[in-house]
């Protein structure tokens, strides 16, 4: 029987994702995936600042950058009667050339689909010693203990079922999952919101055969409304046409094809793939030494982005809390602080993602939008008043407060503060040291960013001209054995940011604890951030 400190069951961008977080702590790592590491259709499309983050600090961001969007295409999002028909509204978003740096981040969002993105992970995870990474292998099922986990695994080709031992055992395994399902944990939410139908297609024609210019995703309006949405790939010839409404029996993917077009264009459908646009959250994340991770613990509708990168965000914050408890010095409260952190924020990305998606199949249709007619014009005028009042227009992705802010207020490993008021999702997002939230980024005098100071083991930054020494809670980690680094930075707008000259930052750059100078115990506020106390 194979042993491994930890088991992940699923190869998509969230497994690996944890097996790279977990691989470059020194954790072993196997992860098993039933498939053999290749996408045949890109569901998910845009890595978003956040997670753009997390590549930064794996030191993988160049190759996402490299493997999207071309530089100079703009990034739009538009709506059409066809791509040769009128147009209704328009998100302009500049190319990645004529972009500056982003305000909040060192790096910005990236359209970078799974074609590409899921290789990037894999080839990656492949370089970290102690991951090992098993295709054509089928998770079956598990017994677990108080001492670890016996799982079942088939090889698919030969049929063959071999068991192995692990510490933990984490389900990446999607909204079907194996896992989730033998731990017979319910789901929350709205469920089944409709039944879609993606229609992938190449087509170096479609690109060009219009005056809208390259957008990165068009949504087409006719007689019945918003019916569906085209994403552009590659920015060449690879394309993906999602058909929201209107399905039945009769459906059939080449008029569908040839409905957005408005005029014959030459194409060629590469894939056809049915099914369901959900809303559910799991209503646990962990039960015992199992855990739950990406689309087996959420799932939510495509529009607004944050499916994949909701997940990543799961393995990050997972995976130090792993290496930590593995290593020793986390406390049990550390992994049970997992679903308390991670849950709410699914919640409020499900809804948000079913609140875009009812607001763009909304859009008013009219059977004259098409017309060149005085009737056509006036119905157009209506739509374009309608879409531009819309929240998807204005939202094309979900707001920097949800994708940057997101907060672990309420978790017991986290030291909030009570005389803050809660945090509002919807208000424009502003950079703090609020703890629960993300420290923020601001560049640094040798050309890093602020976040680049994180990611191993904890910092205490030490903020201003003059700042306390910290030595009391550098002191009280040694003593638990919690990596920890005094960092001291003179820099105004850190410290103008921060508002305390001590501020205790995470490995997964989340703020811990502020204050104006070190208690005068320390050991109970280590305890806490690690998940020992009491």
């Amino acid at each position: 029987m194979q042993e491994i400190p930890v088991l992940i069951a699923g190869g998509g961008p969230v497994g690996l994702g944890l097996a790279i977080e977990l691989g470059l702590r020194g954790v072993g790592t196997l992860l098993v995936e039933t498939r053999d590491g290749n996408i045949a259709v890109p569901k998910m499309s845009n890595v978003h600042v956040r997670s753009m983050e997390f590549c930064r600090r794996w030191g993988i961001a160049d190759r996402v950058i490299a493997a999207g969007w071309p530089p100079h295409h703009p990034l739009d999002m538009i709506y059409v009667t066809t791509m040769t028909g009128y147009e209704l509204g328009r998100t302009r978003i500049p190319s990645y050339a004529a972009q500056p740096h982003h305000p909040f981040s060192p790096v910005r969002d990236r359209h970078c689909p799974q074609l590409y993105f899921d290789p990037i992970l894999r080839d990656f995870a492949r370089t970290l010693d102690g991951v090992s990474l098993r295709y054509f292998t089928r998770f079956e099922s598990f017994e677990a203990d108080a001492d670890g986990v016996t799982a079942t695994v088939v090889d698919v080709k030969t049929g063959d079922k071999s068991q192995i031992r692990a510490r933990y055992l984490v389900g990446c395994d999607g909204a079907q999952s194996t896992v989730r399902e033998q731990l017979g944990i319910g789901l929350g939410g709205a469920g089944k919101l409709d039944l879609s139908v993606t229609i992938f297609i190449r087509s170096s024609e479609l690109g060009l055969m219009h005056d809208k210019g390259w957008c990165r995703l068009t949504r087409f309006v006719d007689a019945t409304g918003c019916w569906s949405e085209l994403i552009a790939i590659d920015g060449k010839e690879l394309w993906r046409l999602t058909v929201l409404t209107g399905l039945d029996d009769s459906f059939d993917p080449d008029d569908c094809v040839r409905r957005i077009g408005g005029r014959p264009f030459a194409y060629e459908i590469i894939s056809v793939l049915r099914w369901y646009r959900l809303e559910f959250v799991a209503d646990h994340y962990r039960e015992g030494r199992v855990f739950l991770a990406g689309d087996s613990a959420h799932q939510n509708s495509p529009t607004g982005g944050l499916g994949m990168n909701t997940g990543l965000a799961d393995a990050v914050d997972l995976g130090w809390k792993l290496a930590a408890s593995l290593e020793g010095w986390g406390g049990e409260g550390l992994l049970d602080s997992y679903e308390i952190e991670r849950r709410p924020v699914a919640v409020r990305n499900t809804t948000y993602c079913t609140d875009q998606f009812y607001d763009a199949v909304g859009t008013p249709g009219d059977p004259a939008l098409d017309d060149a007619t005085p009737e056509g014009e006036r119905a157009r005028q209506h739509s374009r008043a309608a879409i531009a009042e819309s929240h998807s227009i204005t939202t094309f992705m979900a707001s920097y407060t949800l994708r940057l802010g997101f907060c672990y207020e309420g978790s017991p490993v986290i030291c909030s503060d009570p005389a803050l008021p809660p945090l509002d999702y919807e208000a424009n997002y502003r950079q703090s040291a609020r703890p629960g939230v993300r420290a923020p980024h601001v560049w640094l005098a040798d050309g890093r960013s602020s976040l680049d100071l994180f990611g191993d083991g904890f910092v205490l930054l030490r903020l201003g001209a003059a700042p306390p020494s910290g030595e009391a809670i550098a002191a009280a980690a040694s003593r638990a054995g919690v990596p920890l680094k005094l960092v001291t930075l003179d820099n105004e707008e850190m410290a103008r940011l921060c508002a305390f000259p001590l501020v205790l930052v995470r490995p997964d750059g989340h703020v811990a604890w502020r204050g104006d100078a070190a208690p005068a115990d320390a050991g109970p506020l280590i305890d806490r951030v690690r998940g020992a106390q009491g």
